[in-house]
């Protein structure tokens, strides 16, 4: 008979999230559907005495009800982190050094899954790399979420898929443990640079499918720019980090699919402000919510630097965004190179 494999996590682990908005919102109802327990960073005190006297989240997904008995919040990150085995991080890339530069406590010895799809914009790198380097998280403690689940639909318990991502297999299964319920199914991976990678790349093409939504363009050719966008993904995450894997499955072309198609991708929605004529300042300004693609983009351009990987939309998107070119002039020199 085989040995049974003994778990990683202890007995009786405690789990805390370090963010607030949707995402995280929609991550803390997954999680109390295992845990009696959350421990919950939330930055503005206001916020969580409002959360406190309604059971919701004072901003974001504020439908959903929570029985705050379960909860602990603090404005203090080394609090959560200290009570705290296991953490998700979920706050928007371009803020997570901010949120924890008032970090005191050692992280070594945590378990962390980043639920954030993007990467560090002044460094260019990956969070999980970041996680590592600059918190001292051991790389086999560190997952990842991705797959195709807008934080709109988990809170109406709409069924949706989501993938983990650790090199550690065995800590991936038990981290779905944490986030897997009724309405959540999960399957796990080993590439977790791959799907990191697709994750920040899919914002960059969704930003795109709304230029072209913005300026007119109909389902036809949404349909050729998505084909082309997957396979644009491929080149990339192949060359970044070649191992054998399915870019068909949900964590790459569902997710794919999901941010450019959905009315609740605010990548899309940013794109689609792009391509009827508002600047990208005033998009951001409107939309009051952080599209990660804005940042991706840039990144993304940087690395490519050193691969030269051949990335037309990518390139469209940097363009429009960095480069002040019209939407309209960009996205027509993109139709000639679409197949």
């Amino acid at each position: 008979m085989a040995q049974e494999e003994q778990n990683i996590l202890p007995n009786g682990y405690t789990v805390g999230i370090i963010g607030s908005g949707s995402w995280a919102t929609a991550i803390a109802k997954m999680v109390l559907c295992n845990k009696s327990l959350l421990n919950w960073h939330v930055r503005n005190q206001k916020d969580i005495d409002t959360f406190t006297l309604t059971g919701s989240n004072p901003k974001y997904l504020t439908s959903v009800k929570f029985d705050t008995s379960k909860i602990f919040f603090s404005n203090d990150v080394n609090e959560i982190v200290r009570r705290s085995d296991v953490l998700i991080f979920a706050v928007p890339s371009a803020f997570i050094k901010s949120a924890m530069s008032s970090l005191t406590e050692d992280m070594s010895h945590k378990y962390v899954i980043s639920a954030i799809k993007g990467l560090i914009p002044d460094e260019n790198l990956i969070v999980g790399s970041w996680i590592n380097r600059a918190l001292k998280v051991p790389i086999e403690h560190i997952g990842v979420i991705s797959g195709p689940c807008h934080a709109e639909e988990v809170s109406l318990e709409r069924l949706s898929y989501l993938t983990i991502a650790c090199q550690n297999i065995q800590l991936a299964r038990e981290y779905t443990k944490i986030i897997a319920c009724n309405f959540i199914k999960t399957t796990v991976t080993d590439d977790i640079y791959g799907t990191e990678f697709a994750a920040v790349l899919k914002n960059i093409m969704a930003i795109a499918s709304g230029i072209f939504h913005g300026l007119g363009y109909g389902d036809n050719f949404q349909a050729v720019l998505i084909s082309n966008a997957i396979q644009e993904m491929k080149r990339f995450v192949d060359t970044v980090h070649p191992i054998n894997r399915d870019i068909k499955s949900s964590a790459y072309l569902g997710d794919l699919l999901v941010t450019c198609y959905s009315q609740f991708s605010r990548n899309r929605t940013f794109g689609a402000m792009l391509g009827k004529g508002y600047s990208v300042k005033a998009a951001q300004m409107e939309m009051l919510m952080v599209a990660e693609g804005y940042y991706a983009v840039k990144s993304i351009h940087e690395i490519n630097e050193k691969y030269m990987v051949s990335m037309p939309i990518t390139d469209c998107v940097y363009n429009i965004i960095y480069g002040n070119v019209p939407p309209m002039i960009e996205c027509i020199l993109l139709t000639d190179k679409l197949r």
